[in-house]
């Protein structure tokens, strides 16, 4: 497994994501996919505090009971949940964090991240608390989600120390809008990528074709109906079918293939994806290769237009 850092923390190029903790996955499967990472050498783990109906957090502490040395824990806070307004005063970055280190069952978040921006917050507030955590030994590094390249500039600008170490965008074959202005930005800043949605909600497993019907149980499935049809799109499936055609002729599982080409990146610093099962998780722990010049060609070639996504 190979290891890159986010401000200090050496996090594995491929992590997992905790969304379907609490939900679709009880406890004993949500600790079976934990020891199954481990064991692989997978030590990132990203939840939320709102992931699982709230539970993420709490299945993820048990699951790594006395293994929780070995683990990075990304956590993320600000988005309303439950009788919690959000947002990212100053107040709430402190009570998300004690409640958070309380459900995670730890004495610390290795990194902490602003789940997405707070206009009624000035950005100064929210980052100059959440440095106070880092200073009271309750987290050791921090991030954001959803930011503008002009919001992650006007963070660097505070000069708060830490400040923002990553930013956790949407970022696949299938949604390119991180390259140019964003990924400029974090090599300006030395901040690193963590993609969301790495296989576009399924449509890069080769789960999905044009005019079958949605597998059971998977995550469009899942999904309100106006929301999957926005995804299997036929806009959606013809570029698909293009990246299908490339992992046809290189003899590898699309899965792998865009692992891989997010993991080409620099920036990124690990591929974040969720798995139910022992065995999604080594297929995910041996995903990311070595692409060719020619194969990374062909797949921007095939790619390049963007897709508007929700």
């Amino acid at each position: 497994m190979e290891y890159r850092s986010i401000g200090g923390l050496a996090v594995s190029v491929v992590g997992i994501g905790t969304n379907n903790f609490g939900t679709r996955l009880d406890q004993a499967q949500t600790t079976a996919v934990v020891t199954a990472a481990l064991d692989e050498g997978i030590v990132f783990f990203d939840t939320a505090d709102i992931y699982g109906a709230t539970e993420s957090e709490v299945f993820l502490g048990r699951a790594l009971g006395g293994r929780r040395a070995e683990a990075i824990i990304a956590t993320k806070f600000g988005l309303p949940f439950a009788d919690q307004a959000g947002g990212g005063s100053p107040a709430y970055v402190m009570s998300s964090c004690e409640a958070s280190l309380r459900r995670l069952d730890t004495e610390v978040i290795d990194l902490f991240q602003l789940h997405a921006p707070d206009a009624s917050v000035p950005l100064a507030d929210t980052l100059g608390a959440m440095a106070e955590l880092v200073a009271a030994g309750k987290v050791r590094a921090l991030g954001c989600s959803n930011f503008t390249a002009a919001q992650l500039r006007e963070a660097a600008a505070l000069g708060i120390d830490p400040g923002f170490a990553s930013v956790q965008n949407q970022y696949s074959l299938l949604w390119r809008e991180p390259e140019g202005e964003i990924l400029e930005t974090l090599d300006e800043l030395g901040m690193s990528l963590l993609p969301y949605y790495p296989l576009a909600n399924g449509l890069l497993t080769g789960k999905y074709a044009k005019g079958a019907e949605v597998p059971e149980g998977t995550r469009l499935a899942l999904m309100p109906k106006e929301r999957t049809a926005h995804w299997l799109a036929d806009e959606q499936l013809d570029v698909v079918e293009a990246i299908r055609e490339i992992a046809l002729d290189i003899d590898l599982p699309m899965g792998t293939v865009a692992f891989s080409w997010l993991a080409n990146h620099h920036q990124v610093a690990s591929v974040i994806a969720g798995a139910s099962t022992p065995a999604q998780v080594a297929q995910n722990a041996a995903a990311v290769i070595e692409l060719s010049t020619e194969v990374l060609g062909r797949l921007d070639a095939a790619t390049a237009a963007p897709i508007v996504s929700t």
